[in-house]
């Protein structure tokens, strides 16, 4: 979604149209609401900033986001003299201060950037921090801040059911693959305080829980392409259906078998691949450093991914992907 710039002084909401952008924006709106341009896309958009230019006093408030993927428009902004709020679990290398950012980082495995938000917020807006959580693959840390918080099984299960559609909603090639815009999606959870009253009585809730039932039944006789005792590799064909549930698939894989380490590779239409890796072990295999060496390749600790991986390069990837997360001798990663 591209902005345009005017001559008055203007506030940009930039969010991944992931459920933790979504549940980050939206407490940080809860608590001061603010007439914003929304600037947002599919999961894999993450180079947002690049979109619009900003001008002198412009606010931006940048949430969940890689700060290294969008380092360069990030001090166009501040050189602009645009005073921006950041915060985000990514990998943040190439952080840096300045008088005019506010940085909110922590690359923990443990948080997301809707737990940072809650944090700078002092828990106002806790239970949408619990679905962000839960969307984002942190269901020991959602259900501790539940349980912690007095909620009870039934509704922890119903935050962890609406973290998970809105995550899997935001997976797609383009928007076209999506039930819903990111932004529309977004303003359809802000106008509820409570998410179980969005799940209770909003459209887009059954919306994505009927789509996510058909679109998880593709699913049933998938085989793993390639396994090992450490890890397991799924290509999934270039399908609508497919590009939706990638992420959902290699979340719900990692859950389900700790300690092993998953990549999942989905035809893209024109021949290629994006993927998404889960590392099974992120203190001595960390997924972004294994997605970081490959052209559009990033992420965090926990989950990484490449936005575009050419056909050509599925068998050496797979042969590193095996390398790294077996611990054996590292090959050299690098297309470059």
């Amino acid at each position: 979604m591209s902005v345009e710039s005017n001559n008055s002084v203007q506030a940009y909401d930039v969010f991944n149209g992931d459920a933790d952008g979504i549940c980050a924006l939206h407490q940080l709106r809860l608590a001061d609401p603010c007439k914003a341009e929304l600037v947002t896309g599919t999961k894999r958009d993450i180079d947002l900033l690049g979109r619009f230019e900003s001008r002198q006093g412009d606010r931006l408030t940048v949430l969940d986001i890689s700060l290294d993927s969008n380092i360069v428009p990030l001090r166009k902004h501040l050189a602009a003299g645009a005073e921006v709020t950041y915060f985000d679990h990514h990998n943040a290398a190439q952080a840096f201060e300045h008088a005019h950012l506010n940085l909110h980082c922590d690359m923990a495995t443990d948080v997301c950037s809707s737990i940072l938000v809650n944090r700078y917020l002092s828990g106002q807006y806790w239970q949408w921090a619990v679905v962000a959580a839960y969307g984002d693959n942190l269901p020991e840390v959602a259900s501790t801040m539940g349980t912690q918080a007095g909620l009870s099984e039934i509704q922890r299960s119903q935050l962890q059911e609406l973290g998970i559609l809105l995550n899997y909603n935001a997976y797609g090639e383009s928007v076209d693959d999506l039930h819903f815009h990111p932004a529309a999606l977004y303003q359809a959870v802000h106008d509820y305080s409570d998410p179980f009253d969005f799940l209770n009585s909003a459209a887009q809730f059954d919306v994505l829980r009927n789509a996510y039932v058909s679109d998880m039944a593709f699913m049933q006789g998938l085989r793993v392409y390639r396994q090992s005792e450490l890890t397991s590799i799924y290509i999934l064909p270039a399908q609508a259906w497919a590009r939706r549930i990638s992420g959902i698939l290699a979340n719900q894989l990692t859950q389900e078998q700790r300690g092993k380490s998953f990549a999942v590779l989905t035809a893209k239409p024109e021949g290629s691949y994006v993927v998404s890796v889960r590392s099974g072990d992120t203190d001595n295999c960390p997924a972004s450093q294994f997605c970081s060496a490959f052209p559009t390749g990033g992420g965090r600790r926990a989950a990484g991914g490449i936005n575009n991986l050419a056909a050509i390069e599925v068998d050496h990837f797979v042969q590193a992907f095996i390398a790294y997360f077996e611990k054996m001798e590292k090959p050299q990663l690098s297309l470059s």
